[in-house]
């Protein structure tokens, strides 16, 4: 294909490179004329292993070339990627001077263009950033419509400095955020030949996913910090202990516990927070990322009860409360405190959950189910029909199968809050809501 990389910086000239190494024909656009310049002598203007040795083959070759002129770049391909830096500004938001004005200058080329042409942003930018500003930069200088007159995709990357080449030859993922099936069909064309998960989703949530990557790197970074500090005061070997958490690809390095939805209880997790954080303390250590997960969770406690009560209906049902499918383990459910806190409020309330129901009468959490919590049990009634009943907000607070059907079952003036998504919906206003979808 004919390519135009708008950005010659770090990920922009490896794009260039790159593609120009797979047989595209590239032209590179920077306003620097000294990176177009090395470009154009067969020098890279960045240092990356490898990239030196390609960006000299593919110019000898003809492959690719640079300039300073957008307008042209864009009359001679018929595919755009943006690569401009987002960098930050002082109070933490993103500086987008830089793509505005790419986007304007694509633009004034688009309406100078009679064949379709496809815009690919590369950049890392916030959820919205596509149609909020890029879509309507583009519209207004084009005077086209994106979508139909031109196409638009966004495309994040997932390169680290040091290993880039590689990343881009072999990614962990290519995502696709397209606009029209069109431009996403192109750009699947043009990643064809990688061996790696391709996904094809909508703008924004290819806009988030690059953000979430980089977090959740953040954070392991800072748990395995901290975790190495409280290691070393405890006289423990953290990288032995990081090398035997690594080995386990079921729950520690994988899925699991990796979904949105409500806070965590159980006989575990709370308490062995507790238990290490404590320690920490009498070691004269902050810990401040595994300190603050106990009062997050906490906040996602009163989200959710805030959910139920934004709702204004006072007969409210919950459809499980143990604090997983399941179980009838209630000891530092969540739920459990969901349902003291309304009660609290006067609500009425009716609660099922078959596990419960049972260890009520027979196994380990009897004597918890009717000396701690008698009020709570007097509340318990024998099926699901017995709670849609009688409650104008459903609450589902497990993910027991018997509760699938739930959402589809919602009678007139009446609303489900699921905690879990039980069901694969997104919240629609006056009859269903998810706590964080």
């Amino acid at each position: 294909m004919r390519i135009s990389i708008f950005g010659l910086g770090y990920v922009g000239t490896v794009s260039a490179a790159c593609f120009a190494n797979e047989g595209h024909e590239v032209i590179g656009v920077d306003p620097v004329n000294t990176k177009v310049d090395l470009i154009n002598q067969g020098n890279s203007p960045i240092i990356e292993a490898d990239i030196g040795e390609i960006v000299k083959a593919t110019v000898q070759s003809g492959r690719l070339r640079a300039t300073g002129d957008h307008g042209q770049a864009v009359l001679d391909t018929e595919l755009s990627f943006v690569c401009v830096g987002t960098p930050s500004q002082a109070n933490g938001n993103l500086d987008l001077r830089y793509m505005r004005h790419v986007c304007e200058e694509i633009g004034h080329a688009l309406k100078r263009k009679s064949e379709r042409h496809t815009v690919v942003i590369r950049s890392t930018i916030l959820p919205g950033t596509m149609r909020d500003i890029v879509i309507p930069v583009l519209e207004e200088a084009s005077g086209k419509k994106a979508g139909s007159d031109f196409g638009l995709c966004h495309n994040p990357e997932f390169l680290r400095e040091g290993t880039a080449v590689k990343d881009f030859n072999a990614p962990p993922k290519t995502v696709i955020g397209e606009l029209d099936r069109c431009s996403g069909e192109l750009l699947v064309a043009v990643y064809q030949r990688l061996d790696a998960p391709l996904i094809r989703t909508d703008l924004e949530t290819a806009e988030m996913v690059k953000y979430v990557d980089n977090c959740w790197h953040a954070v392991k970074i800072g748990f395995a910090n901290e975790i190495g500090n409280i290691g070393k005061a405890l006289g423990v070997d953290a990288h032995k202990v990081m090398n035997i958490f690594c080995q386990d690809r079921k729950l520690n390095i994988s899925p699991a516990y990796l979904m949105p939805g409500f806070a965590f209880g159980g006989s575990c997790l709370p308490k062995d927070l507790r238990a290490l954080t404590y320690k920490a303390r009498s070691k004269d250590l902050h810990l401040p990322i595994l300190s603050a997960v106990l009062p997050s969770n906490e906040m996602q406690v009163s989200r959710g009860l805030q959910l139920i009560v934004d709702k204004g209906n006072k007969k409210v049902g919950i459809l499980g409360f143990s604090f997983k499918a399941g179980t009838d383990d209630l000891r530092e459910s969540p739920m459990i405190e969901v349902i003291e806190r309304l009660l609290g409020k006067g609500y009425d309330l009716k609660i099922y959950d078959k596990n419960v129901s049972l260890a009520s009468l027979v196994g380990a959490n009897r004597d918890f189910i009717l000396n701690r919590i008698p009020h709570i049990s007097r509340l318990m009634v024998t099926g699901v029909d017995a709670v849609l009943d009688h409650a104008q907000t459903v609450v589902i607070g497990n993910k027991d199968p018997e509760f699938q059907q739930v959402p589809n079952r919602v009678r007139d003036g009446q609303v489900i809050v699921d905690f879990v998504r039980i069901a694969d919906r997104r919240s629609e206003d006056g009859k269903y809501d998810g706590i964080c979808w």
